[in-house]
């Protein structure tokens, strides 16, 4: 989430501005074994009587739980599904509600639904990123950091065309240049 670099920015903490490296991306994830449509239906898959619970991260205080519930208001969804909502603390502990069949369903970051245990274990349909906000992912490079060359060197990495070419194979967008 890039608010929170900002706001480290703004009290004079940086070494450098805040930089941009990717944009988040949404995905509905069901178990293999699982009969939902995701493919053909997305979102609309979770209003099926078979789906009881459905795991997100906490909008409250969680970038991908707010993205989560856009999109499921955004796409009309909402009244189908809002008493099926489990919330995670974080977009991972989602994951693990759906991977360990805690939810039937997840709305969850792309990033970890490519991730080698929920591809194996699970089927998955890409949101459409116009049916949420969008997820600026940031960073910042702190003044006082404990390693400031290695904190340097990991931002030049993430904004290498390498680094992009990474990102964008694990699930991510790249920002504007």
């Amino acid at each position: 989430d890039a608010d929170y670099p900002l706001r480290l920015a703004e009290k004079g903490l940086a070494d450098g501005p805040v930089f941009l490296y990717a944009v988040g991306r949404l995905a509905v994830w069901v178990p293999s074994a699982s009969r939902l449509d995701v493919d053909a239906l997305g979102l609309r898959a979770l209003l099926a009587r078979s789906v009881r619970k459905v795991a997100i991260a906490n909008p409250r205080h969680a970038p991908y739980g707010r993205a989560a519930e856009a999109a499921i208001r955004r796409l009309g969804v909402w009244s189908g599904v809002q008493e099926k909502l489990v919330l995670g603390e974080s977009v991972a502990q989602a994951a693990q509600f759906a991977k360990s069949g805690a939810a039937d369903a997840g709305i969850l970051a792309l990033s970890l639904v490519l991730s080698p245990r929920m591809r194996e274990s699970g089927r998955w349909a890409e949101v459409a990123p116009d049916a949420y906000p969008r997820m600026d992912q940031g960073g910042i490079v702190l003044r006082n950091a404990r390693d400031l060359v290695g904190a340097r060197a990991l931002r030049d990495a993430l904004l290498s065309p390498r680094g992009r070419e990474v990102l964008v194979s694990r699930g991510f967008s790249l920002p504007d240049p």
